[in-house]
Parts: structure tokens; sequence; C-alpha cells
């Protein structure tokens, strides 16, 4: 078999083998929340898979600021397993996905602007230690 044929073989098998993998992250992405059964427009609860208090809190606090909110807490069913369960109930005026969305993106924006006064922060600091050093 010429060099040229088994490189190409070699090619698609290491390109079947990249995609196989990325198949398997996006099915892992897309399991990590999940919709419990039972759901309806306005109420709904949603399974996050990896987290715990540190994003419930969090996460059900941004809900909470949303008027259409009527209700939203979190649990940890066990805590041997890494899961954690967010219960949400609108208004009519928006479903409960849309409240989930909001408050992740809610919680997106916040983050941002914490990291961002962090770093401030940080570099005035680090600027300040550097003038002191020098002195």
């Amino acid at each position: 078999m010429p060099a040229s044929v088994h490189s190409q073989d070699n090619d698609q098998s290491m390109m079947d083998a990249n995609a196989a993998e990325q198949n398997e992250v996006l099915q892992l992405e897309e399991k990590r929340i999940v919709v419990l059964p039972g759901a309806t427009d306005t109420a709904a609860s949603f399974q996050f898979e990896g987290e715990g208090h540190t994003l419930g809190n969090a996460l059900r606090y941004a809900i909470m600021k949303n008027p259409g909110v009527e209700f939203c807490g979190y649990t940890i069913p066990h805590p041997s397993e890494s899961k954690m369960n967010v219960r949400i109930q609108t208004y009519d005026t928006t479903t409960a996905i849309e409240a989930l969305e909001k408050g992740l993106d809610t919680l997106m924006d916040l983050c941002d602007v914490v990291t961002d006064k962090f770093t401030t922060a940080r570099d005035a600091f680090n600027a300040s230690q550097a003038d002191k050093m020098e002195s």
C-alpha cells in the first residue's frame, strides 16, 4: 500500500476519533442541566450536574431579583452526589426557562463586575507596592 494512502487512513481515523471525543464533550455539556419531570411553562425544576451550594445560592438570589418570578429555591438532594436542584415558579408574564436564562445572565454579569473590580484593586495594590520598593 502506498504511503500516501496509509497516511490518509491515519488522518481519517484521527479525525473520526476527534469527532467522537467532541461529541462526548457535547453530550456531557448538554446533560449538565436537565429539566426534571413534571415541568410546566411557569413552574419547573432543573438539575445541575457537578454543582453545589456556591452556584445554588447565588443563582437563587439572581433569579429572585426578577419581578416575574414568584418563587425560587434550591436543594442539594444528597451530600454524596454532586447535583443541585433549582425550582422556579413564575407568574404568567414569563416562563421558568426564561427566568433561569435571565438569572444565569445576571449572575455572569455580576461575576464580570467583581472580576473587574478585583483586577483594578489588585493592579493598584501592585503599583503601590512597586512605588514603595523604589523609594
